[in-house]
C-alpha cells in the first residue's frame, strides 16, 4: 500500500477575539535626538484599565501592546518593571489577552544597535520579561519581539528618519534586527516553552515604473524584499543568522492604504489597475509560509477610517472563502495620537485622546462598521457600548 502524505492545515493562533485592538507603543528616537513615547502621549499608561475595560465591553478581547524596554532596562542587567505591571494586571483584570510588543523601534540609550551587544542584551531582556509575564500569569503569552523590520531597516538604515539614523546600511540593520529577533525567541522560550509569537512586517505592492522588462524586475526584486525579514526567522535567507522553520508562529501583516506604490513614484489608488486586491496579498504569503495569519496593523486616517476597514474585511473575507488562514483583524492604532513628527492629534482610530477622566470618545462610524463586521466573523459575540463614552457624532470630519 502506498502511503499518501496529507498536509495539516496550519495550527490556530489561538486569539481570543477576532478583532484585535492595537496600541501605538513607538519609543524611538527621531531625527533631532527627541524620544517618542507613545503609550505615555496616549494617556495609555494612566487609563490602561478603563481603556481595556472598554475594549472587553465591545467584545474585542485581544491586544496588541508594548513593554518600553527603555524603561526598563535602567541598566545593562538591571530592570525595573513598574511601567509595565499596572498595564499587565489592568489586562488580566478585563480578561484582555494581551500580544506584548518587545521593541516596538526603541532601545536603551548608550547601546550600539550594530553590536553583538544588542542582541545579547535583547536576548537577555526577552528572556526577564518571559520571567516577569509568567510569574503574574498562567496564560499562554504571546510576543511580537521586533515590530516591522523591513520598515525599520529602512527608515533607521536607509533614510535617516529615526534611530539609528544611518544611510545605505538598511540590509544590514535588517539582518541585525532578525538576529536580535531570533535570540530573543530563544530565551522566551528557555523560560517558556509554551510562548507564542507574533511577525509583524509590511505588507506591499510595487509595480514598475514602465513596461520595460528592467522596470518590472526592479519593481518584482522590491516587491519580494517584503519577505526577507520572516524569510531570516524562518532560516530560509542567512541561516547563520540561526532562524529555523519552528521559530515562525503567527505571520503578521501590516497593510495600510499607502502600502501598494510606483517604484519610484506615487501611491497606487484604490481602483487603479495596478491596485493589488488585498486578498491575493493575503492568499501568496499563506501560501509561502504555511502558517496562520493575522493582520496585525491596519488603519486609515479621518473619514477614511470606516471605509478602509470595510474594504479589508471584505478582502479578508474573500480571502478566507478561499481557503486562506486569517485569524485577526487589527485596528491600529486603536487610539487616536500626537504624530511622530510634529505632535498634531492624527485621528486614525476607534478612541479619541482621553479627557482628564480618561474617558475617551468613540468615532462612531468607524463603531458601526466594526459592529457590522463582528456581526460576520463573530456572530455569536455581544455589543454594548458603556453609556460613559460620549459618541462622536455621525460624519464628524477629522
Amino acid at each position: 500500500m502506498r502511503c499518501v502524505t496529507i498536509d495539516a492545515p496550519p495550527a490556530s493562533a489561538g486569539l481570543q477575539s477576532f478583532f484585535v485592538a492595537g496600541f501605538e507603543c513607538s519609543s524611538h528616537r527621531r531625527a533631532d535626538g527627541t524620544r517618542l513615547d507613545l503609550i505615555a502621549a496616549t494617556g495609555h499608561d494612566k487609563f490602561a484599565a478603563m481603556d481595556f475595560e472598554l475594549l472587553a465591553a465591545l467584545g474585542v478581547t485581544t491586544v496588541r501592546d508594548g513593554m518600553r524596554w527603555h524603561l526598563i532596562e535602567k541598566g545593562p542587567g538591571f530592570y525595573d518593571w513598574s511601567s509595565v505591571l499596572p498595564m499587565l494586571r489592568a489586562a488580566q483584570n478585563a480578561r484582555v489577552q494581551v500580544i506584548w510588543d518587545l521593541c516596538h523601534y526603541g532601545y536603551p540609550d548608550k547601546l550600539d544597535i550594530w553590536s553583538a551587544a544588542f542582541v545579547e542584551r535583547f536576548a537577555r531582556f526577552a528572556r526577564e520579561a518571559a520571567r516577569f509575564v509568567r510569574s503574574e500569569s498562567d496564560d499562554v503569552p504571546y510576543y511580537c519581539p521586533i515590530n516591522e523590520m523591513s520598515f525599520w531597516a529602512w527608515a533607521g538604515g536607509d533614510t535617516r528618519q529615526f534611530n539609528p539614523m544611518t544611510k545605505g546600511r538598511g540590509p544590514e540593520l535588517k539582518r541585525q534586527l532578525a538576529r536580535a529577533a531570533i535570540a530573543a525567541i530563544e530565551a522566551v522560550r528557555s523560560v517558556d516553552p509554551r510562548a507564542r509569537f507574533l511577525t509583524a512586517e509590511p505588507t506591499i505592492h510595487v509595480a514598475p515604473a514602465s513596461a520595460s522588462a528592467s522596470a518590472k524586475a526592479a519593481a518584482e526584486g522590491y516587491r519580494l524584499a517584503q519577505f526577507e525579514a520572516t524569510d531570516m526567522v524562518a532560516g530560509r535567507l542567512h541561516p547563520e543568522l540561526g532562524g529555523s522553520p519552528d521559530k515562525l508562529d503567527i505571520v503578521g501583516l501590516n497593510f495600510y492604504p499607502q502600502n501598494q506604490w510606483v517604484l519610484g513614484a506615487g501611491t497606487i489608488p484604490m481602483g487603479h489597475h495596478d491596485y493589488r486586491p488585498f486578498r491575493e496579498m493575503l492568499a501568496e504569503t499563506a501560501a509561502r509560509y504555511g502558517k496562520p495569519v493575522l493582520i496585525s496593523e491596519t488603519g486609515a486616517e479621518g473619514t477614511g477610517r470606516a471605509a478602509w476597514l470595510h474594504y479589508v474585511c471584505d478582502e479578508v473575507a474573500a480571502a478566507r472563502e478561499g481557503g486562506v488562514q486569517v485569524e485577526g483583524v487589527t485596528l491600529y492604532p486603536i487610539l487616536d495620537y500626537p504624530g511622530w513628527d510634529n505632535g498634531r492629534i492624527c485621528e486614525v482610530g476607534l478612541f479619541s485622546m482621553p479627557n482628564a477622566n480618561g474617558e475617551r470618545e468613540v468615532y462612531k462610524p468607524l463603531a458601526e462598521e466594526l459592529r457590522r463586521r463582528r456581526v460576520e466573523f463573530e456572530p455569536k459575540v455581544r455589543w454594548d457600548l458603556p453609556d460613559r463614552v460620549v459618541p462622536i457624532r455621525r460624519g464628524a470630519a477629522s
